[in-house]
This record gives C-alpha cells, sequence and structure tokens, in this order.
C-alpha cells in the first residue's frame, strides 16, 4: 500500500482535476497490480483495521478528509499567485495564501460545521471580509479578566469607539434593560446563527443575553479560523472566538472557565521574556492576550464534564497585534508561508532569500537565531516549552530576511515540565507533569519532526540548500546557542538533543485514535503515541566534545492504542509533503 503522503497528494491532483474538469489529470492507485481510480474515503475504509480507526471514528474522519479534499480542490480553482509575488506580498495576503497549515496531519482542514456558503464567508483562504456579531451578557454569569495594564472600559472603548457602543448602550435601555448590568462578549456569526441562537434560546428569552448586532469593523479570518485581525485598523486587537466547529482533533470552542486565567498567564510569559537576556538578545515577542470573557450555562455546566463542547460555547479573548510594534521597514508573515509552494513548485522561502540577497546559509541562520534559539533557551533555562507550529508563529521580516519572530496562542498552549518551578497560582495551570524522557520531544518532535524537516524538503527540491546542509546550519544554530551559556552545561548532558535518535510521536494516531478531543491540553504526554525511534538529523553535526548517544527520548517501541505491543516507524501515518513538493522520506507522522 502506497504512504498516506502519496495518497494524499494524489487525493488533491483528483479534486482539483474534478474541479477543472479535466479527467486526464485523475491519479490513480495500484492494488493487486490492477489500476483503479484513487479515492481517499476509500483508502481509510479498506485501512480502517490495520489504521486501529474505531467504527465511531471512522465516519467522522472521513468527513474531515472529504473536507479537506474539497478546501483544497477550493484553493487550486483560485488565480495562481506565484511565491515571487507572494513573498512582496502583505501580512494579510499571505495569510490568506496558504495552501497548507499543518503539514503533519492528513486530515488537517476539517472545519465540519461549515456549510459551503458557510466556507466562502469565513474560511481564511476566501479573504471575505467578517463583521463580527455583539452579545450583551449579564454580569451574573460572565466573567471578565485582563492584564494589568487594562480594564473592561478601557479595552471596549479603543476596540469599538464610542459610537458603537452608544448605539449598544441605546440597543439595552431600549428593551427597558441597564446596560451596567451587562458586559460585551464578540461573537463569531457562524456561532450565533448555528448554535446559540438555539442552544441559549432560554438565556436569550430570559434576557440574560441579549444580541447588539455586528460592529463597525472588518476582520479577516486566520488560519485558525476562530481568530480574526482587524483589517479596519490593524493596530487593535486580534480576537479569538469560541466556534463549536470540529477542525483538526478538536472541537473548537472556548471554556468560559479557562478563559479566567489567561491574561495572569500571558503577563506572566511577557515578564519572564522582558526578564531573560538571551530571550530578550533573539528579539523574541510573544503577543497577550490581554483579556478574556466567558458567559458560563449553568445548566450545561450542571450536566457536563470540564471537557464538554456545551461548555465551550461562548467565550472571546483579545490578543494583542504586532504590528505596533513594526519598525520602519519591517512587515510580517505567518510561518507556515515558509512551506508554501506555487503551481510551478515554487517556494515562499526561496523567493524570500533570493530577495533578500543573502546566501541560503547565512538566511537560515538569521531565521533560526530568531526561531530555534529562543526555544532551545526556554526549554533549558526555564524548562518551558511552546506549541511552536507554522500557524502560531510570526516572522518579522527585514529585507526580506528574519528579524526576529512573534509567539502567540499562548495561554492554551505552553507549559512548564517542572514540579519545583515557583508559580503565582493563577498561573499554575500551565504545569503539566511530563516523563523526564519526554521532555526533549517538545524540541526534536515539536520542531524538528514537525516543522523543519519539512522546510528542509521545500528547499532541497528546489536545490537551494540540500539537506545535509540545512540540518549542518541547524547544528551549528545549537552548538552557538550551548557555547553562550556554557552555565546550561549541566542541562544540556542531561537533556542531549544531539542523541544519536529519538522517539517517533505519531501525530496522525491521536487524531484516528479521538478526532474530538485528541488530547487534554493540562495532560500533554498522555496521549501521545510513541512507535520506534527516528534518527536525529543533526547528531552527524554534534561538536567533537559530544559524541551522540543512543536515544534521546523514549524507548524504541510502545503499546499502541489498543494496548498491542508497539509496532515499526513504518506503520505509522506519513505526513503529506508540503504543496507542490516532493513527499519528505522516511514516513514519519
Amino acid at each position: 500500500v502506497r504512504g498516506t503522503a502519496e495518497a494524499q497528494g494524489a487525493a488533491e491532483a483528483q479534486g482539483a482535476a474534478e474541479a477543472h474538469g479535466n479527467d486526464a489529470a485523475r491519479a490513480t492507485a495500484e492494488a493487486q497490480g490492477t489500476e483503479l481510480p484513487l479515492d481517499g474515503l476509500a483508502f481509510f475504509t479498506e485501512l480502517r483495521t490495520t489504521l486501529g480507526i474505531a467504527d465511531d471514528i471512522l465516519p467522522v474522519y472521513l468527513e474531515e478528509i472529504g473536507s479537506t479534499l474539497s478546501g483544497t480542490a477550493y484553493k487550486l480553482s483560485k488565480p495562481p499567485v506565484s511565491a515571487a509575488e507572494l513573498a512582496a506580498a502583505g501580512f494579510q495576503a499571505i495569510e490568506t495564501g496558504m495552501t497548507e497549515g499543518h503539514p503533519c496531519f492528513v486530515a488537517n482542514n476539517g472545519r465540519l460545521g461549515f456549510g459551503i456558503h458557510d466556507y466562502h464567508a469565513h474560511a481564511p483562504e476566501t479573504g471575505a471580509p467578517v463583521r463580527l456579531l455583539w452579545l450583551a451578557a449579564h454580569r451574573d454569569h460572565t466573567t471578565f479578566t485582563c492584564s494589568a495594564d487594562t480594564d473592561y472600559d478601557t479595552l471596549l472603548r479603543a476596540e469599538l469607539g464610542d459610537a458603537v457602543l452608544g448605539r449598544f448602550t441605546a440597543t439595552l435601555t431600549g428593551l427597558g434593560l441597564d446596560p451596567g448590568d451587562y458586559l460585551l462578549i464578540p461573537v463569531h456569526p457562524w456561532q450565533w446563527w448555528n448554535k446559540l441562537s438555539v442552544t441559549f434560546a432560554a438565556e436569550i428569552a430570559q434576557r440574560r443575553l441579549v444580541c447588539l448586532g455586528p460592529g463597525d469593523d472588518d476582520y479577516l479570518a486566520q488560519q485558525s479560523i476562530r481568530t480574526f485581525f482587524n483589517t479596519s485598523d490593524p493596530a487593535k486587537h486580534y480576537v479569538k472566538t469560541a466556534l463549536s466547529v470540529l477542525n483538526m482533533g478538536f472541537m473548537r470552542g472556548l471554556s468560559a472557565a479557562y478563559m479566567e486565567a489567561t491574561p495572569a498567564i500571558n503577563d506572566w510569559l511577557a515578564d519572564l521574556v522582558a526578564r531573560d537576556p538571551v530571550l530578550r538578545r533573539t528579539g523574541l515577542t510573544v503577543i497577550r492576550e490581554r483579556a478574556a470573557i466567558g458567559y458560563r450555562h449553568r445548566g450545561y455546566e450542571a450536566a457536563t464534564d470540564k471537557h464538554s463542547p456545551y461548555r465551550k460555547m461562548l467565550a472571546a479573548l483579545w490578543r494583542e497585534s504586532p504590528v505596533p510594534g513594526l519598525r520602519p521597514g519591517q512587515r510580517l508573515a505567518t510561518m507556515a508561508a515558509l512551506l508554501h509552494t506555487d503551481r510551478d513548485g515554487r517556494s515562499l522561502t526561496a523567493a524570500l532569500i533570493e530577495r533578500s540577497g543573502l546566501t541560503a546559509e547565512d538566511w537560515l541562520r538569521r531565521y533560526l537565531d530568531a526561531y530555534l534559539t529562543p526555544l532551545l533557551h526556554s526549554f533549558y533555562a526555564h524548562d518551558l516549552a511552546y506549541m511552536p507550529h507554522g500557524e502560531n508563529v510570526i516572522l518579522v521580516l527585514e529585507d526580506d530576511a528574519v528579524a526576529r519572530v512573534v509567539f502567540k496562542d499562548i495561554a492554551e498552549e505552553i507549559v512548564v515540565m517542572n514540579d519545583g518551578a515557583e508559580l503565582p497560582p493563577e498561573v499554575e495551570r500551565v504545569r503539566a507533569e511530563v516523563p523526564e524522557d519526554m521532555k526533549l520531544l517538545s524540541i526534536l518532535t515539536d520542531v524538528f519532526d514537525c516543522f523543519l524537516r519539512h522546510l528542509a524538503a521545500v528547499l532541497a527540491a528546489e536545490e537551494v540548500v540540500d539537506e545535509d546542509a540545512f540540518w549542518r546550519t541547524v547544528a551549528g544554530t545549537v552548538t552557538a546557542y550551548q557555547e553562550s551559556v556554557p552555565e546550561l552545561a549541566d542541562r544540556f548532558a542531561r537533556y542531549d538533543i544531539f542523541a544519536g535518535e529519538f522517539a517517533l510521536s505519531c501525530l496522525n494516531r491521536l487524531q484516528l485514535r479521538n478526532n474530538r478531543q485528541m488530547v487534554d491540553l493540562q495532560d500533554p504526554s498522555g496521549a501521545l503515541q510513541l512507535v520506534g525511534t527516528l534518527e536525529n538529523p543533526i547528531a552527524a553535526h554534534a561538536p567533537a566534545a559530544a559524541a551522540p548517544g543512543a536515544t534521546a527520548s523514549a524507548p524504541a517501541a510502545a503499546p499502541g492504542a489498543d494496548g498491542t505491543p508497539g509496532a515499526a516507524a513504518a506503520d505509522c501515518v506519513p505526513a503529506p509533503a508540503p504543496a507542490s513538493a516532493p513527499a519528505p522520506a522516511p514516513s514519519r507522522t
């Protein structure tokens, strides 16, 4: 059976061909020596036992695959934009121009719940302007928290303006209600029309919730689909909303209870970054989630556990915009753009390198110092890990090279892996008990395997830099960092990033096992599917004093989801290749 990455690419080609009426481009797969038209859904149905997909999971997963391929066909139906053109484009043109988001996941674009009209109105790749709806929520059922440097009135006045606030106040007083009894919550239009207006009908009837209508600002949905960038005033905050749509292993709601600690966690991390001289040198910035609000439906809370999507239907947060922090000559781009390739197989990264006038290795060194060095130092100095995939990192470009990076999506994603670390009580939620042999996977899996290996494949495919030179440059960045902080030598020895192998974490198995709640964010290591090992791509480039060890993480085989003995690495579902680029080898996820 061919790898799923190849099947994914062929199925995308088939979808695009059918969208354009070009039967000649239809992909095929081989089965028992006979050529058959490739069918992505039939592929997973036939291999359901091999892949260990439960009966209740399979139809949902098939729907996610179908939706992912449908989205790909839509993207391929748009007028082509070359990588060179996109490399010169603005922040949001790049954001909406991406063809892939999470290349490690096969079903990475499910968005179950969106119909075709919803897709065209709210999917980021359509670039459609969105006006958020606003609800007035009674204070008795609503929790608002914010950073120390703001307050509710200041935030809302800055975000909405006096005219809109006056209109909303008039709506409430016209209903005989006291505006002082209510707090305002931004709502995704889909969430209002498909969930809240029905599921929360009693709250609306009793005037605990009042729909005030849209604001005046236009927003653009980001790749994460539930977060919006203000295009009317880019200096204003992002708004992240609850969205009861199933997408890549999670229902994308927001918990009112979970939101309470969000600003405090962001303030804590921003302070840590500001006080650390190594992190300051790299230019790392975190854009804080400065305020959060959530409505608590007491009936659903009494009837459900903490993971229930019914507890995550009405909440929002405000995240700082990176735009005010730019200096003259700087611009922004999502890091996911580095994996983007156009119809001709040209990558945006290669276009940036060419525009910069730097050698490929020099460009990579600047990027890695800005991106990888903060991750290394956070891990070794603070036992701190992020979720630094392409959508969670923003590049600050200067003369088309990476000057620094911005990390976002802080409160839901960071983890402190140290039982003894001193944390403020309101930040305690980010502490997680992670087995000693899994800690370094926050770099080896999340950074090396889930992002840098795809970037290496993209650049190698264009012969910009071969994979050996790429990983030698990565190793050089690691070595330079370690030499700059010799006081952490014991930590480097304890967590050997140059070890010869590390445990293979099979991300697609998480989704195949439970595509509604892929992991518990408060116990991120508990759900890992570790099967076999991978060769460490930087081990061959270890400094002379650091000969590669046996393994950097867990044992070579681990029990599967059904409790059976661990399988070989080849049994994991392979990751799809970046668009228009050859699939990386060997298969890893």
